[in-house]
Protein backbone atom coordinates (compact mmCIF):
# COMPACT_ATOMS: atom_id res chain seq x y z
CA UNK A 1 0.00 0.00 0.00
CA UNK A 2 3.04 2.61 1.02
CA UNK A 3 4.76 2.10 -2.31
CA UNK A 4 1.63 2.60 -4.34
CA UNK A 5 1.14 5.70 -2.66
CA UNK A 6 4.55 6.92 -2.88
CA UNK A 7 4.73 5.89 -6.60
CA UNK A 8 1.18 7.62 -7.26
CA UNK A 9 2.37 10.73 -5.37
CA UNK A 10 5.37 10.94 -7.01
CA UNK A 11 3.36 10.71 -10.77
CA UNK A 12 1.39 13.42 -9.97
CA UNK A 13 3.74 15.55 -8.89
CA UNK A 14 6.07 15.03 -12.02
CA UNK A 15 2.15 15.93 -13.69
CA UNK A 16 2.05 20.07 -12.03
CA UNK A 17 5.72 20.17 -13.68
CA UNK A 18 4.32 18.88 -16.89
CA UNK A 19 1.20 21.16 -16.57
CA UNK A 20 3.47 24.25 -15.75
CA UNK A 21 5.56 24.18 -18.97
CA UNK A 22 2.46 23.22 -20.78
CA UNK A 23 0.32 26.18 -20.06
CA UNK A 24 2.62 28.08 -20.81
CA UNK A 25 3.66 26.99 -23.50
CA UNK A 26 0.09 26.86 -24.73
CA UNK A 27 -0.38 30.11 -23.50
CA UNK A 28 2.49 31.25 -25.72
CA UNK A 29 1.34 30.03 -28.60
CA UNK A 30 -2.51 32.03 -29.09
CA UNK A 31 -2.44 34.20 -31.28
CA UNK A 32 -2.06 38.02 -30.36
CA UNK A 33 -1.04 39.10 -26.93
CA UNK A 34 -2.26 41.62 -24.53
CA UNK A 35 -1.39 44.84 -26.23
CA UNK A 36 -3.14 43.81 -29.27
CA UNK A 37 -6.33 43.56 -27.71
CA UNK A 38 -6.23 46.48 -25.57
CA UNK A 39 -5.23 48.64 -28.43
CA UNK A 40 -7.48 47.10 -30.94
CA UNK A 41 -7.78 48.36 -34.60
CA UNK A 42 -6.78 51.85 -33.24
CA UNK A 43 -3.72 51.68 -31.73
CA UNK A 44 -0.74 52.71 -34.59
CA UNK A 45 2.23 49.46 -34.58
CA UNK A 46 4.20 52.13 -32.40
CA UNK A 47 2.10 52.49 -30.18
CA UNK A 48 1.04 48.83 -29.41
CA UNK A 49 4.76 48.19 -29.46
CA UNK A 50 5.34 50.73 -26.57
CA UNK A 51 2.32 49.18 -25.04
CA UNK A 52 3.76 45.58 -25.51
CA UNK A 53 7.43 46.95 -24.07
CA UNK A 54 5.43 48.25 -21.01
CA UNK A 55 3.91 45.11 -20.21
CA UNK A 56 7.04 42.87 -20.37
CA UNK A 57 5.55 41.12 -23.59
CA UNK A 58 8.58 42.05 -25.86
CA UNK A 59 11.05 39.58 -23.69
CA UNK A 60 12.01 35.85 -24.72
CA UNK A 61 9.53 33.31 -24.06
CA UNK A 62 12.02 31.75 -21.70
CA UNK A 63 12.73 35.11 -19.88
CA UNK A 64 9.00 35.48 -19.55
CA UNK A 65 8.17 31.65 -18.28
CA UNK A 66 11.38 32.29 -15.61
CA UNK A 67 9.62 35.54 -14.18
CA UNK A 68 6.34 33.85 -14.43
CA UNK A 69 7.65 30.37 -11.97
CA UNK A 70 9.71 32.72 -9.88
CA UNK A 71 6.61 34.47 -8.30
CA UNK A 72 4.19 31.57 -9.01
CA UNK A 73 6.92 29.92 -6.63
CA UNK A 74 6.79 32.80 -4.15
CA UNK A 75 2.75 32.87 -4.12
CA UNK A 76 2.67 35.84 -6.61
CA UNK A 77 -0.27 35.58 -9.34
CA UNK A 78 0.85 38.67 -10.88
CA UNK A 79 -1.68 41.48 -12.29
CA UNK A 80 -4.00 41.03 -14.58
CA UNK A 81 -2.51 42.82 -17.69
CA UNK A 82 -5.85 44.77 -18.90
CA UNK A 83 -6.72 45.49 -15.53
CA UNK A 84 -4.06 45.87 -13.27
CA UNK A 85 -6.03 43.83 -10.32
CA UNK A 86 -3.85 41.32 -8.40
CA UNK A 87 -5.17 37.98 -10.47
CA UNK A 88 -5.48 36.70 -6.63
CA UNK A 89 -8.24 39.19 -5.90
CA UNK A 90 -9.92 38.48 -9.28
CA UNK A 91 -10.35 34.53 -8.39
CA UNK A 92 -11.07 35.49 -4.79
CA UNK A 93 -13.91 37.36 -6.05
CA UNK A 94 -15.12 34.64 -9.02
CA UNK A 95 -14.31 31.52 -6.57
CA UNK A 96 -17.66 31.74 -4.24
CA UNK A 97 -19.92 31.88 -7.16
CA UNK A 98 -18.08 28.78 -8.58
CA UNK A 99 -18.66 26.78 -5.28
CA UNK A 100 -22.41 27.55 -5.08
CA UNK A 101 -22.51 26.09 -8.39
CA UNK A 102 -20.46 23.20 -8.21
CA UNK A 103 -20.99 21.99 -4.27
CA UNK A 104 -24.59 21.57 -4.66
CA UNK A 105 -23.99 19.87 -8.24
CA UNK A 106 -21.09 17.65 -6.26
CA UNK A 107 -23.38 16.82 -3.23
CA UNK A 108 -26.41 15.63 -5.57
CA UNK A 109 -23.78 13.79 -7.24
CA UNK A 110 -22.19 11.86 -4.35
CA UNK A 111 -25.52 11.12 -2.78
CA UNK A 112 -27.89 9.94 -5.30
CA UNK A 113 -25.89 7.84 -8.13
CA UNK A 114 -24.43 5.64 -5.72
CA UNK A 115 -28.07 4.83 -4.53
CA UNK A 116 -29.78 4.72 -7.87
CA UNK A 117 -26.63 2.82 -9.21
CA UNK A 118 -27.08 0.12 -6.14
CA UNK A 119 -30.42 0.29 -6.79
CA UNK A 120 -30.37 -0.64 -10.51
CA UNK A 121 -27.97 -3.25 -10.12
CA UNK A 122 -29.28 -5.23 -7.75
CA UNK A 123 -32.58 -5.52 -9.61
CA UNK A 124 -31.21 -5.45 -13.10
CA UNK A 125 -33.68 -6.28 -15.34
CA UNK A 126 -36.61 -4.69 -13.39
CA UNK A 127 -38.58 -1.97 -14.72
CA UNK A 128 -37.28 0.03 -12.29
CA UNK A 129 -34.02 -0.90 -13.85
CA UNK A 130 -35.13 0.11 -16.85
CA UNK A 131 -36.65 3.41 -16.22
CA UNK A 132 -33.95 4.88 -14.65
CA UNK A 133 -31.16 3.36 -17.53
CA UNK A 134 -33.99 5.43 -19.90
CA UNK A 135 -33.49 8.63 -18.11
CA UNK A 136 -30.07 8.40 -17.90
CA UNK A 137 -29.53 7.90 -21.35
CA UNK A 138 -31.70 10.58 -22.45
CA UNK A 139 -30.07 12.81 -19.89
CA UNK A 140 -26.38 11.51 -20.81
CA UNK A 141 -26.96 12.28 -24.84
CA UNK A 142 -28.40 16.50 -24.62
CA UNK A 143 -25.68 18.57 -23.68
CA UNK A 144 -25.21 20.54 -20.81
CA UNK A 145 -26.12 23.79 -22.44
CA UNK A 146 -29.08 22.68 -24.52
CA UNK A 147 -30.48 20.96 -21.18
CA UNK A 148 -30.11 24.47 -19.85
CA UNK A 149 -31.76 26.22 -22.75
CA UNK A 150 -34.97 24.10 -22.78
CA UNK A 151 -34.93 24.04 -18.41
CA UNK A 152 -34.74 27.47 -19.15
CA UNK A 153 -37.79 28.15 -21.53
CA UNK A 154 -39.96 25.33 -20.04
CA UNK A 155 -39.74 25.99 -16.00
CA UNK A 156 -38.74 29.77 -15.87
CA UNK A 157 -39.97 31.72 -18.80
CA UNK A 158 -43.16 29.19 -19.77
CA UNK A 159 -43.93 28.05 -16.06
CA UNK A 160 -42.41 30.77 -14.45
CA UNK A 161 -41.08 28.81 -11.53
CA UNK A 162 -37.65 29.16 -11.24
CA UNK A 163 -35.56 32.69 -12.04
CA UNK A 164 -33.62 32.23 -15.41
CA UNK A 165 -30.40 34.08 -14.99
CA UNK A 166 -28.11 35.24 -12.59
CA UNK A 167 -26.96 38.31 -14.45
CA UNK A 168 -25.24 41.26 -12.10
CA UNK A 169 -25.40 38.64 -8.88
CA UNK A 170 -22.79 38.24 -6.67
CA UNK A 171 -21.72 35.57 -4.01
CA UNK A 172 -24.19 37.40 -1.20
CA UNK A 173 -26.95 37.87 -3.53
CA UNK A 174 -26.73 34.32 -4.73
CA UNK A 175 -27.23 33.47 -1.59
CA UNK A 176 -29.88 35.68 -0.60
CA UNK A 177 -31.74 33.98 -3.32
CA UNK A 178 -31.14 30.55 -3.35
CA UNK A 179 -34.03 29.69 -6.26
CA UNK A 180 -31.54 31.14 -8.70
CA UNK A 181 -29.23 27.97 -8.14
CA UNK A 182 -31.97 25.43 -8.82
CA UNK A 183 -31.59 24.93 -12.49
CA UNK A 184 -27.77 25.67 -12.98
CA UNK A 185 -27.13 22.93 -10.26
CA UNK A 186 -29.49 20.46 -12.04
CA UNK A 187 -28.31 21.16 -15.47
CA UNK A 188 -24.44 20.89 -13.56
CA UNK A 189 -24.84 17.79 -12.32
CA UNK A 190 -27.12 15.88 -14.59
CA UNK A 191 -25.05 14.31 -16.81
CA UNK A 192 -22.34 13.02 -14.34
CA UNK A 193 -24.76 11.62 -12.35
CA UNK A 194 -26.14 9.32 -14.77
CA UNK A 195 -22.53 8.73 -15.59
CA UNK A 196 -21.49 7.42 -12.12
CA UNK A 197 -25.10 5.98 -11.67
CA UNK A 198 -24.71 3.56 -14.77
CA UNK A 199 -20.87 2.79 -13.64
CA UNK A 200 -21.91 1.75 -10.20
CA UNK A 201 -25.10 -0.16 -11.32
CA UNK A 202 -22.80 -2.16 -13.70
CA UNK A 203 -20.24 -2.61 -10.90
CA UNK A 204 -22.82 -3.72 -8.78
CA UNK A 205 -24.85 -6.54 -11.56
CA UNK A 206 -21.35 -7.78 -11.79
CA UNK A 207 -20.04 -8.34 -8.66
CA UNK A 208 -23.27 -9.77 -7.50
CA UNK A 209 -23.32 -12.29 -10.05
CA UNK A 210 -19.63 -13.01 -9.90
CA UNK A 211 -17.98 -16.06 -8.55
CA UNK A 212 -16.65 -15.14 -5.05
CA UNK A 213 -20.42 -13.89 -4.25
CA UNK A 214 -21.70 -17.15 -5.14
CA UNK A 215 -18.98 -18.74 -3.15
CA UNK A 216 -20.05 -16.65 0.44
CA UNK A 217 -23.67 -17.22 -0.41
CA UNK A 218 -22.77 -21.46 -0.79
CA UNK A 219 -20.99 -20.92 2.39
CA UNK A 220 -24.23 -19.63 3.72
CA UNK A 221 -23.47 -15.99 4.12
CA UNK A 222 -26.63 -13.35 4.42
CA UNK A 223 -27.17 -11.61 1.38
CA UNK A 224 -27.09 -8.47 3.06
CA UNK A 225 -23.89 -9.15 4.47
CA UNK A 226 -22.44 -10.21 0.53
CA UNK A 227 -24.13 -6.67 -0.74
CA UNK A 228 -22.30 -4.96 1.94
CA UNK A 229 -19.18 -6.54 2.26
CA UNK A 230 -18.03 -8.14 -1.10
CA UNK A 231 -20.23 -6.30 -3.87
CA UNK A 232 -20.79 -3.04 -3.03
CA UNK A 233 -16.85 -2.13 -2.24
CA UNK A 234 -15.81 -4.15 -5.32
CA UNK A 235 -18.23 -2.08 -6.98
CA UNK A 236 -17.13 1.40 -5.50
CA UNK A 237 -13.36 0.71 -6.23
CA UNK A 238 -13.54 1.46 -10.10
CA UNK A 239 -16.48 3.84 -9.84
CA UNK A 240 -14.21 6.39 -7.39
CA UNK A 241 -12.12 6.69 -10.85
CA UNK A 242 -15.38 7.54 -12.39
CA UNK A 243 -16.72 10.22 -9.74
CA UNK A 244 -12.93 11.92 -10.04
CA UNK A 245 -13.80 12.35 -13.65
CA UNK A 246 -17.75 13.76 -12.69
CA UNK A 247 -15.27 16.18 -10.66
CA UNK A 248 -13.38 17.42 -13.45
CA UNK A 249 -16.56 17.39 -15.69
CA UNK A 250 -18.16 19.90 -13.17
CA UNK A 251 -15.10 22.55 -13.75
CA UNK A 252 -15.57 22.21 -17.41
CA UNK A 253 -19.10 22.06 -17.08
CA UNK A 254 -19.18 25.34 -15.04
CA UNK A 255 -17.71 27.38 -18.59
CA UNK A 256 -21.20 26.75 -20.39
CA UNK A 257 -23.35 26.55 -17.36
CA UNK A 258 -22.07 29.98 -16.13
CA UNK A 259 -22.51 31.05 -19.48
CA UNK A 260 -25.74 29.92 -19.73
CA UNK A 261 -27.55 31.21 -16.71
CA UNK A 262 -25.28 34.72 -16.46
CA UNK A 263 -22.61 33.73 -13.80
CA UNK A 264 -19.71 35.20 -12.95
CA UNK A 265 -17.69 32.54 -11.60
CA UNK A 266 -14.38 30.74 -12.72
CA UNK A 267 -15.30 29.29 -15.85
CA UNK A 268 -16.64 33.19 -17.12
CA UNK A 269 -13.68 34.39 -15.85
CA UNK A 270 -11.84 32.08 -17.95
CA UNK A 271 -13.04 32.45 -20.80
CA UNK A 272 -12.86 36.68 -20.15
CA UNK A 273 -8.97 35.85 -19.73
CA UNK A 274 -8.71 34.11 -23.13
CA UNK A 275 -10.10 36.41 -25.25
CA UNK A 276 -8.51 39.39 -23.38
CA UNK A 277 -4.90 37.16 -24.03
CA UNK A 278 -4.51 37.98 -20.63
CA UNK A 279 -1.98 35.55 -20.04
CA UNK A 280 -1.51 35.93 -15.90
CA UNK A 281 -5.01 34.72 -15.44
CA UNK A 282 -5.01 32.34 -18.34
CA UNK A 283 -1.81 30.45 -16.88
CA UNK A 284 -3.43 31.03 -13.09
CA UNK A 285 -6.79 29.51 -14.49
CA UNK A 286 -5.50 26.37 -16.13
CA UNK A 287 -3.36 25.92 -13.47
CA UNK A 288 -5.82 26.14 -11.07
CA UNK A 289 -8.31 23.71 -13.10
CA UNK A 290 -5.62 21.52 -13.87
CA UNK A 291 -4.22 20.90 -10.43
CA UNK A 292 -7.56 20.25 -9.23
CA UNK A 293 -7.85 17.63 -11.44
CA UNK A 294 -4.35 15.90 -10.77
CA UNK A 295 -5.51 16.12 -6.91
CA UNK A 296 -9.08 14.29 -7.15
CA UNK A 297 -7.44 11.60 -9.85
CA UNK A 298 -4.45 10.89 -6.57
CA UNK A 299 -7.49 11.10 -4.26
CA UNK A 300 -9.27 8.57 -6.70
CA UNK A 301 -6.71 6.29 -7.28
CA UNK A 302 -5.97 6.42 -3.70
CA UNK A 303 -9.64 5.14 -2.72
CA UNK A 304 -9.78 2.32 -5.06
CA UNK A 305 -6.46 1.04 -4.54
CA UNK A 306 -7.98 0.85 -0.80
CA UNK A 307 -11.13 -0.65 -1.95
CA UNK A 308 -10.25 -2.79 -4.45
CA UNK A 309 -6.52 -3.72 -4.42
CA UNK A 310 -5.43 -4.14 -7.58
CA UNK A 311 -8.53 -3.37 -10.19
CA UNK A 312 -7.15 0.86 -9.84
CA UNK A 313 -6.40 2.26 -13.23
CA UNK A 314 -3.94 5.18 -13.38
CA UNK A 315 -5.81 8.24 -14.96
Amino acid sequence: MRGYVLRRTLLAVLQCLVVLVAVFAVGSLLPGDTADVLRGELGTPAQVAALRAQLGLDEPAWARFGHWLGDLLTGDLGNSLTTGVPVGDDIGRRVGVTLLLGVPALVLVTVAAPLLGTVSGLREGSRLDRTLNTVALVLHAVPEFVLGLLLVASVSLAAGLLPATAVGMDTAALLAQPAVLVLPVTVLAARHLCDLARQIRAGVAAERHGPVAEHLRLLGMRERTVVLRHVLPGALGPAAQQYARCVEGLLGGAVLVEAVFGFRGLGSGFVEAVQNRDMPQVQTYALLFAGTAIVVNLAADLAAHRLAPGREVTA
